[in-house]
């Protein structure tokens, strides 16, 4: 390629260099971007720029040679088309501020890559961007979707969705977040598909305890299925559309993340399985298990609503040592014997509607390229 093809190619920065962001600007790369990644330590820095190779959190990954690195923020920024923000979910706010001078008076697109909640605030990830950015929302998108970073670094295909408040934001990064092997899909509901991302860490997490247990498949096939109950009612509670739950920011996710050992959230939860506690097991976890962190936000808001969550409920009486790992039984936890209904708190009841519906969804999504049918 000439260095005039690679000067016309889109030029875009992701902030943060750990598993999940270096595999996202793999992704970028490889859908025909330049990209600029931001380390935080300089050694990793110039690993990534210089050996193509990001070995403490993709091992045996060659990264694209349109991949660099800096550990100059204002280096890494500097003419970004799009921004990517993949830090810890509790260190976005002080990463964010020193992010504030170096875009005021900017337009570009910011993307979240991350699937948390601030502890104390309780708010969702762009609601944080938003604020400490005094940023137009309309700028805002956020990334999430069946994502284990090491499959798709490894290019195993998957898909993943897309959602802003500005149709044209989530169309511009979707275009931009696409390749061979990852599809971006496309919403407007921010808070179905922020929250989905964060609620199946939780469920996960429960997952990962049961299996540490040594319990089988239906007790942990029960937790998923009653935990999609949880996810729903509580992101409808808090203004999602409940397709969003049942679509790849939802049920996909969940999926992924609650059979996968490379889930960090069920790697956590296992260990708690096994007798760990939850000191130990933030020691022994060399990445960010997000779920954790995000227990004591989520029920505080569930509370607030109304909404019942007795998986996440027991998850934290677990982490509390409040609660034998042995005896966790979430999908069975009530305080009253009689016979309750499966459906969701906010459904009709009619299970085969909202099937065909979602079906019809995912089909109109695959006709028209990644986007719902025309007025939808």
């Amino acid at each position: 390629m000439s260095r005039r093809e690679e000067a016309a190619r889109p030029r875009v920065t992701v902030v943060g260099s750990g598993s999940w962001g270096t595999t996202f600007g793999k992704i970028l790369a490889d859908g025909g971007a330049r990209v600029t990644m931001w380390a935080r330590r300089p050694e990793l820095a110039l690993e990534i720029s210089e050996a193509k190779r990001n070995s403490r959190y993709l091992p045996g990954i060659n990264l694209p040679r349109q991949m660099t690195a800096t550990a100059s923020l204002e280096e890494a920024l500097a003419g970004a088309e799009q921004i990517y923000l993949s830090v810890p979910s509790q260190a976005l706010r002080e990463n964010l501020a020193t992010i504030r001078p170096l875009v005021a008076g900017s337009d570009v697109p910011l993307v979240s890559l991350m699937k948390g909640v601030e502890r104390e605030s309780g708010l969702r990830m762009s609601q944080v961007i938003e604020q400490e950015l005094d940023c137009d929302p309309m700028r805002i998108a956020v990334a999430s979707g069946p994502n284990l970073a090491l499959e798709i670094a490894k290019e195993q295909p998957t898909a993943a969705v897309i959602a802003s408040q500005s149709q044209e934001t989530a169309d511009a990064v979707a275009r931009r977040a696409r390749n061979l092997y990852f599809r971006s899909f496309v919403n407007t509901d921010v808070i179905g598909t922020e929250f989905g991302g964060v609620l199946k860490n939780l469920i996960a997490v429960a997952i990962g305890i049961v299996d540490g247990v040594g319990y089988g498949e239906n007790t942990k096939a029960s937790i998923i299925t009653r935990g999609l109950v949880e996810m729903t009612d509580f992101a409808v509670a808090q203004g999602a559309h409940p397709e969003t739950l049942q679509g790849l920011a939802g049920l996909g996710d969940l999926i992924a993340t609650c059979q996968s050992p490379l889930s960090r959230n069920n790697t956590a939860g296992r260990l708690l399985g096994q007798g760990f506690s939850f000191q130990d097991v933030v020691k022994q976890m060399q990445q960010t298990a997000e779920g954790l962190a995000s227990v004591a936000p989520i029920l505080t808001l569930a509370r607030e609503s109304g909404v019942g969550m007795p998986i996440v409920e027991q998850v934290k009486m677990v982490l509390d040592g409040a609660m034998n790992p042995k005896d966790i039984a979430p999908h069975l936890t009530t305080d009253d014997d009689t016979p309750q209904g499966e459906r969701t708190q906010n459904g009709s009841g009619d299970g085969g509607g909202a099937f065909w519906r979602s079906f019809q969804r995912a089909l109109d999504q695959l006709r028209h390229g990644g986007r719902g049918a025309p007025g939808a």
